[in-house]
């Protein structure tokens, strides 16, 4: 896979630079992701849809944590 050309960081980057996160790229039909703090390095990639169920998994686990009993 070639590097994609528009990288878009995390809202939830930490303080300093920001470039305590990972960020990820669109490509057609998959996903690259890297490290902010040494993007010339290696990429991840995965199919568009492999990763939005990732990040479906993780919103719903997140939701899970945060809900308080009733």
């Amino acid at each position: 896979m070639s590097t994609p050309d528009t990288w878009r960081k995390s809202s939830y980057s930490g303080g300093g630079e920001g470039n305590a996160c990972v960020e990820i790229s669109n490509r057609h039909t998959r996903v690259a992701i890297r490290d902010s703090k040494a993007p010339d390095k290696s990429t991840l990639s995965f199919p568009a849809t492999t990763f939005t169920a990732f990040i479906n998994a993780v919103k719903t686990d997140r939701s899970r944590m945060t809900a308080r009993p009733t």
